[in-house]
């Protein structure tokens, strides 16, 4: 009859922690900050399909490193959580603290009981009215959740670049210059020699959490808005206006009798919608021109 080996559990439990532990390590990091207009994600990723940022509400981000289906799971079962609240009760009911906490409940939960622990480290910031009110939320494999004071690094050489970060991150600081931190922080590490290396805009997966935006936050800067960015050529209202739309649809929340009506929009939309008409109108006094002219050289009957 085979015996089998005791292990302790403090063994096992060690184990765990080193394997998830040095799986996230060999990853890319993700820098989380905050920024004079926002909340500002950007993490280095050379698939342009499979996101590492998302979002997950209104005024609420996403932001992991790992495995990606395991992170992938996390993140959807986050908006359903978020989704449902927001519907059966209001939309401010849902905040990023109860998030982390369910995020942290679900881990600690596969930390202890499964065989393998997920290798994943995640990020969940919610953007506030000023900087100070940002709350930024890291959890680990283990389910581990900490507050993080205005700036977090999540995956790969965590240590080196939040040093970096901490090093030059300003709570005032604009969106260009936030995303000149990051970048130099992401590249700080990983070069020949342990020198600093360069990483082409191809290869940054960039998101903002726009404080300034009512509703819905969450935009993706791609493409020659972020190439405009890094460049210097654009400023932070230009860059946000080039910015992609969120792509996490959200249900909206049935209104309530004490619910203000939505003020009528106006601004870009207004401007458009008038030049549309003046268009048309335009359109209209030419073919009338053209019915009088055509009508005039008619021959006269006899």
């Amino acid at each position: 009859m085979a015996m089998q080996f005791y292990a302790s559990p403090e063994q096992i439990m060690r184990d765990r922690a080193e394997y998830a532990r040095k799986n996230i390590g060999r990853g890319r990091s993700a820098v989380v900050m905050s920024y004079e207009g926002g909340v500002l994600f950007v993490a280095e990723n050379l698939s342009t399909a499979l996101h590492k940022v998302s979002e997950i509400y209104d005024r609420i981000g996403f932001a992991a490193v790992g495995r990606y289906n395991e992170f992938e799971n996390l993140r959807t079962a986050g908006v359903r959580l978020a989704d449902l609240r927001g519907y059966s009760y209001d939309r401010r009911d849902v905040t990023g603290r109860a998030l982390a906490n369910a995020y942290a409940q679900t881990l600690g939960s596969i930390f202890t009981e499964q065989p393998k622990p997920f290798e994943v480290e995640i990020c969940v910031a919610e953007v506030g009215a000023s900087p100070d009110s940002d709350e930024l939320y890291r959890l680990t494999f283990d389910g581990t959740v900490q507050t993080e004071p205005g700036r977090l690094v999540i995956g790969g050489q965590s240590e080196a670049v939040a040093t970096v970060v901490k090093d030059k991150h300003r709570p005032d600081l604009s969106l260009a210059e936030a995303l000149a931190v990051a970048i130099e922080a992401l590249g700080s590490v990983g070069g020949d020699g342990g020198n600093a290396r360069d990483i082409p805009a191809t290869q940054l997966e960039v998101a903002v959490l726009d404080r300034r935006r009512p509703g819905r936050t969450f935009r993706r800067i791609t493409g020659a808005a972020l190439t405009a960015l890094l460049n210097g050529g654009k400023t932070d209202a230009a860059a946000a206006a080039a910015e992609t739309p969120a792509d996490v649809p959200v249900s909206p929340a049935p209104a309530k009798k004490d619910d203000p009506l939505p003020p009528a929009e106006s601004g870009v939309g207004g401007a458009a919608a008038k030049d549309d008409s003046a268009a048309v109108d335009a359109v209209l006094d030419e073919i009338d021109a053209d019915d009088d002219s055509s009508g005039d050289d008619k021959p006269s009957e006899s």
